[in-house]
């Protein structure tokens, strides 16, 4: 596994991203958040939704995704929210580097 990893979710309100986003640095759990507004097609209990959501990139060392994962299930608003990890294969070194130390418990 790659030593990086990218997490998105997404939340249905600015405000909610702002708690999660800040919950995530706070705990060290990710160095940096950024929080897009986007839209959502999907279905969900039986019907097509429509609708503005808030996608959290959560960049983290591959040793907290547990935790980071954890935390935002513990945290998150939805029943059953998308929480998606992508191996990060490369990058600016430096910048890789300060990730790892934001996110040492």
């Amino acid at each position: 596994m790659a030593d990086h990893v990218q997490v998105v979710t997404t939340t249905d309100s600015e405000q909610s991203a702002a708690e999660l986003a800040r919950g995530v640095v706070e705990a060290r759990l990710g160095a940096c958040v950024q929080v897009v507004p986007i839209r959502s097609f999907y279905v969900w209990e039986g019907a097509a939704q429509d609708d503005a959501e808030w996608q959290l990139q959560i960049k983290t060392s591959a040793a907290r995704l547990a935790a980071l994962v954890e935390h935002l299930k513990a945290n998150h608003g939805y029943d059953v929210p998308e929480i998606i990890a992508t191996p990060i294969v490369g990058g600016n070194p430096a910048y890789l580097s300060w990730v790892d130390d934001q996110t040492r418990p």
